[in-house]
Parts: C-alpha cells; structure tokens; sequence
C-alpha cells in the first residue's frame, strides 16, 4: 500500500516536507506536537481552524507564517501540506487550499502580540461550536 497523495494545493510534497522540516520543524517539532515554550502544537488541531470564522486567515498571518522568507506559492504550498500532514482528519471536505494570490493578501497584516490571544479566542468559538 503506497503513501495517501498530497492534497490539491500540494504540488511538490517533498518540497513541502522540506520546507518544512529546515523552517518550521525546529519549533514545532518533526511531528507536530510543539512545545508550549516555543510553539503551539499542529497535530490533530491545525485543520479545526477551518471550521471557525477567522481561523483560516488567523492560520496565515500568525508570524511564523506570515513573515516567512517563503514565496507566497511555496508559503501557500506548506500551508496546505501542514494541514494535510498533520490534521488531515478535520480537513473539511469542502476545503479549499490556500493560493499564493490569498497568501500574499493575509500575510500583508501579520499578527504579532496578539496572535496569542486570537489562537485562545479561535479555539474557545471552536469549543462552543462543539459543545451540545
């Protein structure tokens, strides 16, 4: 049984492993996990940013992202690689991949101080969102 393919968005999967893995990895860690004094965890969360109002704009201007040395197609590329990677359980079927044409839009206002506190805020709507 071969590797599952890459979602659309995902060109080149094995530039995305390695754009991520000599840029985002150091923080985030080979599996996604982070590490609460360095960066949030990705595994089994980052695509549930797409089921709240602001959360797929929030996933593209955090600093990390938004002040990348990436091209906006290369940025855009990681971007859905990540959420395939490692949350390809809560990718939404109706999901959209990112462009390098809305990277280049969302990445314009990069969050800073406050990405802290919108993450906080995303996750609490998504929680109320779930809860009965």
């Amino acid at each position: 049984m071969g590797a599952p393919s890459a979602p659309a968005g995902v060109a080149d999967p094995q530039r995305a492993w390695q754009n991520w893995t000599l840029n985002c990895q150091g923080c985030h860690r080979i599996d996604g996990s982070g590490d609460a004094q360095t960066a949030p965890s990705l595994a089994g969360i980052v695509a549930q940013f797409l089921l709240v109002p602001g959360g797929r704009e929030y996933l593209a201007r955090v600093p990390g992202v938004a002040t990348s040395p990436f091209s906006d197609a290369d940025l855009a590329e990681l971007l859905n690689w990540m959420l395939w990677r490692f949350d390809a359980a809560d990718l939404p079927a109706d999901f959209k991949p990112y462009t390098a044409e809305e990277m280049h839009a969302l990445r314009a206002a990069p969050l800073r101080l406050e990405a802290n506190a919108q993450r906080t805020a995303l996750l609490e709507t998504l929680k109320r969102q779930r809860s009965p």
